[in-house]
């Protein structure tokens, strides 16, 4: 039977990333426990005003058709937001509305690019970049994010990955899997090589509320850059609510003209009752975002100290998100054959690095959502894999 070439585009850049995570679960169905550290999920209930507006937006009936840019409250919402944020006028003509950060990114790049088009993107890269560049016929330009660099985007080397089908920077900052923030200087010189060379910016700005020090910059706040940035987010982290699925696209009024059929096409609108609950969560500080950012910051800082005499590992401690990236290449091993072993003999389940591009081969990605003794018993684990690692060596060299 005939198939799409989408099909082939994406194979293996679905779930198959996901491998040890998938094997973890199998195994803890299967009576074995396992301590998981492989997924990003806020560990703390989410902000109360979304459960309070969703239940009154339902006994109000707020379940009917939405239209394809978003509900009038939630535009209002989100510009109010951006306008305050940026120091320039975004209004409802500036924002679509989409079921998370996952849906915006892919409706953007089917909006920009296409076969035969390239898309610059750092790696290390979350999981699903390479998935969702692929699905449109573009192909992915890796743009290597070194650890002597703090894992930031150099601008110089982002230009030497420059080519005549380059025509999307898709940034994301803070960074998963490194941690990295960029500062306004970094973007500013990112932001000067697009402009030479014509470059949109799709940024990727899920974790900004998440910085554990310093402050959160963005591309689409600075005015000269402003044109050319589209930036996307959700309330699934800021808000403890992945579940939820309320994401948006800011960006150029003339862009989001174009952006609004390819949205229309996919899903012609999400729920007026969620919308109605991410307005009043964002007209407001966070309720969780603090507590959340500050326990995050806390077992990072935990597993940086508990790992420094672990032989063959070195963790460093990360500048925001939800995740520790630790090098495990001195070991021997590579990322995934570290991540299967420890599965195996310790039952402790973390991502391989590899799932996040070439560069990140000899690393692991160690979720920080879980509590602060999982943290010290998972530091503990480790450190027992990697002397059991270098005690083999020297009895096979023996």
């Amino acid at each position: 039977m005939h198939y799409a070439r989408i099909s082939n585009r994406l194979g293996g850049l679905g779930s198959d990333k996901w491998a040890v995570h998938l094997k973890a679960r199998a195994m803890q169905a299967a009576g074995t426990p396992i301590l998981e550290l492989t997924i990003g999920e806020p560990d703390v209930a989410p902000d109360p005003v979304l459960a309070e507006v969703v239940a009154s937006a339902l006994e109000q009936g707020r379940i009917g058709y939405s239209n394809g840019r978003g509900e009038p409250e939630l535009l209002k919402a989100l510009s109010a937001r951006y306008t305050a944020r940026t120091g320039r006028a975004i209004g409802p003509e500036n924002v679509v509305c989409f079921p998370g950060t996952q849906t915006a990114l892919f409706a953007v790049m089917l909006t920009l690019v296409e076969d035969g088009d390239a898309v610059l993107v750092g790696d290390p890269l979350y999981a699903t970049y390479e998935g969702v560049i692929r699905s449109t016929g573009a192909e992915m330009a890796p743009v290597p994010l070194k650890p002597e660099d703090g894992f930031h985007m150099r601008a110089d080397i982002l230009e030497q990955a420059i080519t005549d089908n380059s025509r999307v920077l898709l940034l994301n900052t803070p960074h998963n899997p490194t941690g990295a923030v960029l500062t306004a200087e970094e973007l500013a010189e990112i932001g000067d090589v697009c402009r030479r060379h014509d470059l949109w910016i799709i940024a990727d700005e899920v974790y900004e509320e998440l910085i554990f020090g310093g402050d959160f910059a963005s591309p689409l706040d600075n005015a000269d850059l402003a044109g050319r940035t589209i930036a996307v987010s959700s309330i699934s982290k800021s808000h403890a609510a992945p579940g939820f699925r309320s994401g948006w696209a800011i960006g150029p009024a003339a862009f989001c003209a174009r952006l609004l059929p390819v949205a229309e096409t996919m899903l012609f609108g999400n729920q007026p009752f969620i919308a109605d609950a991410t307005a009043a969560a964002i007209e407001r500080p966070s309720g969780v975002s603090a507590a959340l950012r500050a326990s995050l910051r806390r077992r990072a800082a935990l597993l940086v100290d508990a790992l420094l005499a672990a032989p063959g590992i070195l963790c460093a401690m990360p500048e925001a998100g939800m995740f520790a990236f630790v090098d495990v290449s001195a070991t021997g091993l590579s990322g995934e054959a570290f991540a299967l072993g420890l599965l195996e003999s310790e039952h402790l389940a973390v991502m391989p690095g590899s799932s996040f591009g070439v560069e990140a081969d000899g690393f692991i990605r160690i979720s920080l959502t879980v509590p602060d003794e999982d943290i010290v018993e998972a530091a503990h684990r480790i450190s027992r894999f990697a002397a059991n690692l270098t005690a083999g060596k020297k009895a096979a060299q023996a």
